[in-house]
């Protein structure tokens, strides 16, 4: 395929890399299959422990000059790199949607994010401002500055291959930060392609080699790098499960952690909605990426008087869902990332089923031409209770709960009745309701839109959840924060030595 050699893919790649050479490695081989035609795309050497030891110091090295360049000189290298991408956006967007399996679409706008997450940085380099504070001691003067913290490890999940790292790595690098990636071992070549199309600039801009580090492995190498206390902090995303074990382990060694875990997200249909446009939000947040965002909707708690009405509107609407090869742009739909997923999936339907849920849109694996690799699966809709445990629990597939509310409040309380709390919507005209769902006894989210879906988030916005979501914010905002350390500095240009709080100590 073109694009893979557009990016630099072969048959068998070296997974290690300290953004400027590559690292020989004795790590297992990881195999990328395609979910789409489930044909090995290519494998992988993961990382041993002496190449670990190895990346590691040299990022821990190239951070002592690094963190020297001043700011606004690192955001030129971030800038280049945005360059890059852009020239690159084709046949990066293509490898996501053929290795991880979403719409060519929504590959092509991964990538985009990446690059307007450069463009974020890129200014912010010019503005990671402190605070001047009055002092209470006569000729003092205090202030606070923001210093980077070292090594920045990133662990990555599967369902945003390329996004997620570029929220982290743009604002780490213009904070002063080196970074150490893990991709999902599920889409070990969107690393390498981002390796590949970023080494020209480092090289050519003569970045200290080590700030930018790629390592490749499955769960052994993220206990690596969570109990490491050379790396300053862990930004991890992926399921609840998971998130807790990186916080127990960064946690015990007093690192930072920035934790984008589950969501189980859900849009109000309120009887003042726009219909129509709450359909159109409805969908594509249900089976947009099959069902495998972070911000999927997962549940539709709907206003009675509407809800019959929507229903009808919302069945139909599936019925119309294309799905299949997500490189064909006439498809709406791709497919799992792979068989255990499927199961999980079907598991998931059955366990509804002996809940009580009432599948209006029944579930399915698709066979026969096209659907080879067994990864494709119908989106389905179920009638539900909010207190079901299969409500409750995220299930990362195209799976859909419906549910009647009478007020407001009621809503808002079933909206807020899950223990995630990513991402959260209500589609009203009204706006007593829309301020009402944004107000402190509203959505308890860390996202919460109005008359627009659960997904799709800009990156000038901060990104993240509340409850079992982990707490962290990404990308805009001031989320650089996460990455320095705030200091305090005091200044006394008097020729006396006067205590705070006006205490006294002669001798």
């Amino acid at each position: 395929m073109d694009f893979l050699k557009d990016l630099g893919i072969h048959s068998q790649n070296n997974g290690v890399s300290t953004g400027i050479k590559w690292i020989e490695s004795n790590g297992p081989i990881i195999e990328s299959f395609s979910p789409v035609d489930g044909k090995l795309i290519a494998s992988v050497s993961t990382t041993d422990k002496a190449a670990y030891e190895k990346l590691i110091n040299q990022s821990k090295e190239a951070f002592k000059e690094w963190r020297n360049w001043p700011a606004p000189k690192r955001g030129e290298i971030v800038r280049q790199v945005g360059v890059a991408l852009r020239d690159k956006k084709a046949s990066l967007g293509k490898l996501v949607s053929y290795e991880m399996g979403k719409s060519l679409q929504e590959g092509l706008g991964e990538v985009q994010e990446m690059i307007d997450i450069c463009d974020f940085a890129v200014g912010l380099s010019r503005q990671l401002y402190g605070l001047t504070m009055h002092s209470e001691r006569p000729s003092h003067r205090m202030y606070e500055q923001w210093h980077p913290l070292g090594i920045v490890g990133i662990i990555s999940a599967f369902n945003f291959p390329v996004a997620v790292w570029s929220w982290n790595a743009a604002l780490a690098w213009v904070c002063g930060n080196t970074t150490v990636w893990k991709p999902s071992e599920k889409t070990p070549l969107c690393g390498i392609a981002i390796f590949e199309i970023i080494k020209e600039v480092f090289t050519e801009n003569n970045v200290p080699e080590g700030v930018n580090c790629l390592v490749q492995g499955g769960r052994e190498l993220g206990e690596w790098m969570s109990n490491d206390q050379r790396i300053q902090l862990i930004s991890a995303t992926g399921s609840t499960r998971m998130g807790k074990a990186v916080s127990a382990a960064v946690g015990a060694r007093l690192g930072k952690s920035i934790l984008e875990l589950g969501g189980n997200n859900a849009i109000l249909i309120s009887e003042h909605a726009d219909l129509d446009m709450s359909l159109i939000g409805a969908v594509f947040g249900a089976v947009g990426t099959a069902g495998q965002r972070c911000t999927s909707t997962r549940r539709l708690i709907i206003h009675e008087k509407v809800y019959d009405q929507f229903k009808e509107k919302l069945v139909k609407a599936y019925k119309q869902i294309k799905i299949g090869d997500p490189l064909d742009t006439q498809n709406h739909m791709g497919p799992l990332i792979d068989t255990d997923a499927v199961k999980m999936y079907l598991q998931a339907i059955e366990d509804g089923k002996k809940q009580g849920c009432n599948y209006i849109v029944e579930g399915a694996v698709l066979s026969g031409p096209g659907y080879e690799s067994g990864c494709y699966v119908t989106a389905c809709i179920a009638e539900a209770k909010n207190d079901f445990s299969i409500v409750q629990h995220e299930t990362f597939a195209p799976i859909l709960y419906l549910m009647k509310y009478n007020n407001l409040d009621e809503a808002i309380a079933i909206q807020n009745g899950v223990p995630q709390g990513l991402s959260s919507a209500i589609m009203t005209l009204n706006m007593r309701e829309a301020e009402k769902f944004l107000s402190q006894t509203g959505s308890d989210c860390g996202i919460a839109n109005v008359n627009i879906g659960t997904s799709g988030a800009e990156i000038g916005g901060a990104f993240g959840g509340e409850k079992e979501t982990g707490g962290g914010r990404e990308s805009g905002s001031d989320a650089w924060k996460a990455y320095m350390r705030r200091q305090t500095n005091t200044i006394n240009w008097s020729d006396k030595l006067p205590l705070a709080q006006g205490i006294k100590f002669d001798f």
